[in-house]
C-alpha cells in the first residue's frame, strides 16, 4: 500500500535516497515495491548521524558519507526507518536541495508518538514510545539483523 501511494509521484525521474545505516531494509523493500509498479528510480544513500550509540539523538547531525551519484534536477525521495524529531529529514531535504534536487519526499518505516515540526509525506505505522530494534534499528550497533520488530527496556 505504501509503494502504491508513492508510486503516484515517484517514477523512473527520482532518486531513493536511503539514509544509512537504520534503513537499508525498508529501502530494499521499498524499492522492490516500486519495481513491481514499473518503477525504476535511482538508489543512492545518505550516511548521516545524530544517535552514535546513545538513545537519544545529540540534536546535532553529521554527515558521514555524501551520496555518489548527481542529485541535480533530479528529485529524491530520502527513506528513514525512525520519525521521531524530524531533525535528520530536515537536514537531508536541506542537503539534497543544496546538492540541486527541486523537490524531497521524505518516507519512514516507523513514526513516534513525539514526532513533531517537519512534515513527512509517508510512513509505514505509528510505533509506540519504546526504543525498538531489528529490521535495520539498533542498539549501539546490534540486533539490525532481527527478522522482527522488538522493544527494548530501559
Amino acid at each position: 500500500m505504501l509503494a502504491q501511494t508513492l508510486s503516484a509521484d515517484v517514477d523512473d525521474g527520482w532518486t531513493i535516497v536511503a539514509l544509512l545505516q537504520g534503513a537499508i531494509p525498508f529501502a530494499a523493500d521499498l524499492m522492490r515495491a516500486l519495481e513491481r509498479r514499473g518503477k525504476h528510480p535511482i538508489y543512492d544513500s545518505l550516511w548521516l548521524e545524530s544517535y552514535r550509540d546513545a538513545r537519544e539523538s545529540s540534536g546535532k547531525v553529521v554527515v558521514r558519507a555524501d551520496i555518489s551519484r548527481p542529485i541535480e534536477g533530479r528529485p529524491a525521495l530520502i527513506i528513514d526507518d525512525v520519525f521521531d524529531s524530524g531533525r535528520t529529514i530536515a537536514f537531508a531535504r536541506a542537503h539534497l536541495m543544496a546538492k540541486g534536487a527541486p523537490r524531497t519526499m521524505a518516507c519512514a518505516f516507523v513514526r513516534k508518538p513525539q514526532a513533531l515540526g517537519e512534515p513527512i509525506e509517508a510512513i509505514g505505522w505509528d510505533a509506540p514510545d519504546a526504543f525498538l530494534v531489528g529490521y535495520g534499528m539498533d542498539e549501539k550497533g546490534r540486533y539490525r539483523g532481527l527478522p522482527y520488530i522488538a522493544a527494548i527496556d530501559g
